[in-house]
């Protein structure tokens, strides 16, 4: 039996290169002084809908929304920002010294069409830093990103930076786009249509060939902030030139969420395709009011961790393999006992130790190591178990040792760690 449409299983060997991103996620994470979050996996529909806005595409098409048996209707989550601002919020975190930084590393839940590196249920890492306007903020996220990117290995990743404007620009300038896409609204495609009457900037996530050409002369918010988003835009702007990180300024980037103001950033990764975006994010200082809190300026991004492996692949990166420390290679019944303690033993202090339980024959346990890539195999049988010693083979050297049962551990545990 298979699993739903859009979901997949997580094998052991899949395993390794997403425990590989996740670890070095948090040492970059937590390198800047960032604690890691939780949130539960579906939110009440409503922190979506006034979070992300009602006009997007995840809320109008995406969302896995249901009613619970107290009649509340509750969601998935299919994005980390907004459950993550709702906990600042809920549990005071205006209190704490700000900015107060959070990152995560989450299931998310999207209704949209199954592809290459995208699932409707995906894990998501991300990182949210509230209660600072300051631009090095922005810079520090964006930084944070690219050294995770690049740190990991991830093969030919371009920044793409922008900005939203806010409550001072924003509305003179969609009123100009609109009367540009009035002109030519007869040759967008009908989604394009129904996001210039529901939030025309909206029709920049167009991917539709056609609909970007047409939109190629439209006017680009980027051009039309007031001077204050402007400053702030040039500050951004400067310290990524101080840390020396190449971007590219482009008018059409607009993100998918309605919270954003002023710095939006993507990074894409052409490896992956036409659905080359790997993260992004940006600034959203309106959102903390819209779930119910004081006006707090915040900043923040998210990266799919399918999207990472799946370009890591591309490149031929791979995870390290779990690595066997020692293989038992038991040639009696009376062995089995010994080998079971000396095992749990070597676990108990970190050695990585298995063996043979498929009735395999002395040379087919040795085959077992072999594919295993044991460092070392202790051979267990009648005469070890007389004399009270186990043999051990070096699987590099190939040379071997009798060692004594009562210093088996201490042995091994050397040679291990050296």
């Amino acid at each position: 039996m298979q699993g739903p449409k859009g979901t997949y299983d997580v094998l052991p060997g899949d395993q390794l290169l997403r425990r590989k991103v996740i670890e070095q996620a948090e040492a970059i994470f937590g390198a800047a002084v960032y604690g890691r979050i939780n949130t539960p996996a579906f939110e009440e529909t409503e922190l979506f809908v006034r979070g992300v806005g009602k006009s997007s595409d995840i809320v109008r098409k995406e969302m896995y929304t249901f009613e619970d048996k107290g009649g509340r209707s509750l969601t998935l989550k299919p994005e980390g920002t907004a459950p993550v601002v709702r906990a600042y919020v809920q549990h005071g975190m205006h209190k704490l010294p700000q900015p107060v930084k959070l990152w995560y590393y989450e299931r998310m839940y999207r209704f949209e069409r199954p592809q290459a590196g995208r699932f409707r249920e995906h894990y998501q890492l991300g990182a949210e830093a509230i209660g600072s306007s300051e631009p090095a903020l922005d810079a520090e996220l964006i930084m944070m990103l690219s050294e995770l990117y690049e740190s990991l290995g991830v093969p030919e990743v371009e920044l793409r930076l922008s900005s939203m404007g806010d409550s001072s620009c924003r509305p003179a300038y969609i009123e100009k786009l609109k009367g540009y896409l009035e002109g030519i609204s007869g040759e967008l495609c009908h989604d394009c249509q129904e996001r210039t009457k529901l939030n025309p900037l909206r029709v920049f996530d167009c991917k539709n060939s056609a609909c970007a050409s047409l939109l190629a002369d439209a006017p680009k918010l980027i051009d039309n902030l007031c001077d204050s988003c402007q400053e702030h835009f040039d500050a951004v702007r400067g310290f990524l030139d101080l840390f020396d990180r190449n971007y590219r300024i482009d008018g059409t980037l607009v993100r998918g969420f309605d919270y954003y103001t002023r710095t939006t950033f993507e990074y894409e990764c052409a490896r992956l395709g036409a659905q080359k975006g790997i993260g992004g994010g940006g600034r959203y200082d309106n959102l903390v009011e819209e779930v119910g809190g004081q006006p707090t300026p915040a900043a923040g991004f998210g990266t799919g961790l399918e999207r990472i492996v799946l370009a890591l692949e591309s490149a031929g990166v791979t995870g390290q393999e779990m690595g066997v420390d020692v293989f038992f290679i038991i040639l009696s019944s009376e062995a089995r006992e010994a080998a079971a303690l000396a095992m749990h033993r070597m676990r108990g202090v970190g050695i990585a130790a298995d063996a043979d339980y498929a009735g395999r024959s002395a040379k087919g346990q040795m085959k077992q190591a072999n594919r295993l890539n044991a460092r070392f195999a202790v051979i267990i049988g009648e005469d070890e178990i007389a004399l009270g010693v186990a043999t051990v083979k070096d699987m590099g050297t190939s040379g071997q040792e009798q060692v004594k049962m009562d210093v088996l551990l201490d042995y091994l545990q050397e040679r291990v760690n050296s």
